[in-house]
C-alpha cells in the first residue's frame, strides 16, 4: 500500500513538472525586432519609447534600429534583423511603397510583420496599428473652418514625405474638410522635417503674403512654419499641427500654436508589443488595431 501512495506521489511530482515546463514555454521572452523610420523625430523616439518600455514590462527581448528616414538603410535593418533571428518584425515604414521589400523578405523567412503608423502597400501584414489619419486631418480642417469662420480664408497645407500613408490620409481628411469651405492657396510637401517646414514656409509668403490659416501634417512641419511666420512679423496666422510633440503642446499653451491633433505615439509602440506577444501565443489578432485621436487647442 505504502508503495502505491509513493508511485502516486510520483506520478504528481511528474504532472507538476510538465504542467511547469507548458507554462514556462507560454511565457517564454519573445524576440522582437523594431524598425522605425528616424530617432530625428520626436514623434518616432516617443513611439520606440512606448515599445521598449512595454517590451520591458512583458518580459520580451527588443532589438531597435533606425533608418534614418533612407529606405536601402530600412531594407537593411530588417535583414540584419532576420540573420540575428527574431519572433516578429514590428516596422514603422520610412514609405510606404518602399517597404513592401522589407516585408516581403520577412514574408520569407516566415516572421510575422506588424506595421506602425504607415501602413505597407504590399507584402503580408498580420496587423496595422495606427490613429486614423483620415480622422484627424479632417479634424484639424473643421477647426480652421470654424475659427476663420467664413472669413479671410486662404491656407497653406504643408505635407509630409510623399508616398506615405500618413501624408496621404491626414491630406485627405484635411481636404475632405476644406472643400468649398477654404481657399487652399499653396500645397507643397516638407517631408515632415522642422527646418524644411521653415524653408517650404518663408518661400510660399513671398508669393502668398496673404495667409490666414496653416494646416501642417505634422508638429515638426508646424513648428517650421511658426518660425517662418514670426519673423514676417505676422501674429494673426492659425497654425495646426499633427502629433502633440512636447515641442508643439507647449507651443499651443503659449498661444503660438491654434492646436495639434494628438495621435500618442507610445501607445502606438506599447500596441506593437501587445499584438507580437499575442502573435507569439498563436493568439488572434485584429487586421487594424486603432489608435484614439484627441485636439488638443490649450
Amino acid at each position: 500500500m505504502g508503495g502505491v501512495i509513493i508511485m502516486k506521489n510520483k506520478l504528481r511530482f511528474l504532472g507538476l513538472m510538465v504542467l511547469a515546463l507548458g507554462m514556462g514555454t507560454i511565457a517564454e521572452a519573445a524576440k522582437v525586432g523594431l524598425v522605425v523610420s528616424t530617432q530625428d523625430n520626436p514623434f518616432f523616439v516617443t513611439l520606440k519609447e512606448g515599445a521598449v518600455s512595454k517590451a520591458k514590462e512583458m518580459g520580451h527581448e527588443i532589438v531597435v534600429l533606425d533608418s534614418q528616414n533612407d529606405p536601402s538603410k530600412e531594407l537593411g535593418n530588417v535583414e540584419d534583423l532576420l540573420i540575428k533571428g527574431i519572433d516578429v518584425l514590428l516596422i514603422n515604414p520610412t514609405d510606404s511603397d518602399a517597404v513592401v521589400s522589407a516585408v516581403k523578405a520577412a514574408n520569407r523567412n516566415k516572421v510575422p510583420v506588424i506595421t506602425l503608423d504607415r501602413a505597407s502597400n504590399g507584402g503580408k501584414v498580420v496587423t496595422h496599428i495606427a490613429s486614423d489619419n483620415v480622422a484627424g486631418g479632417e479634424l484639424a480642417g473643421n477647426f480652421i473652418v470654424e475659427k476663420l469662420n467664413g472669413k479671410n480664408n486662404k491656407v497653406v497645407e504643408l505635407e509630409g514625405i510623399p508616398g506615405t500613408t500618413a501624408a496621404r490620409d491626414r491630406g485627405e481628411g484635411f481636404n475632405k474638410a476644406a472643400q468649398n469651405k477654404l481657399d487652399i492657396v499653396a500645397k507643397q510637401a516638407a517631408d515632415f522635417d522642422r527646418t524644411k517646414g521653415l524653408n517650404v514656409m518663408e518661400n510660399i509668403l513671398q508669393a502668398q503674403p496673404e495667409v490666414n490659416a496653416v494646416f501642417a501634417h505634422n508638429d515638426e512641419m508646424a513648428l517650421g512654419a511658426l518660425k517662418a511666420i514670426e519673423a514676417s512679423g505676422k501674429t494673426d496666422v492659425i497654425i495646426v499641427g499633427f502629433d502633440a510633440t512636447e515641442d508643439a503642446v507647449k507651443a499651443v499653451k503659449e498661444g503660438k500654436l491654434a492646436a495639434t491633433v494628438a495621435q500618442k505615439p507610445a501607445e502606438i509602440g506599447a500596441k506593437g508589443i501587445e499584438a507580437a506577444d499575442k502573435i507569439v501565443k498563436k493568439e488572434t489578432v485584429p487586421q487594424f488595431i486603432p489608435v484614439e485621436l484627441e485636439l488638443i487647442t490649450q
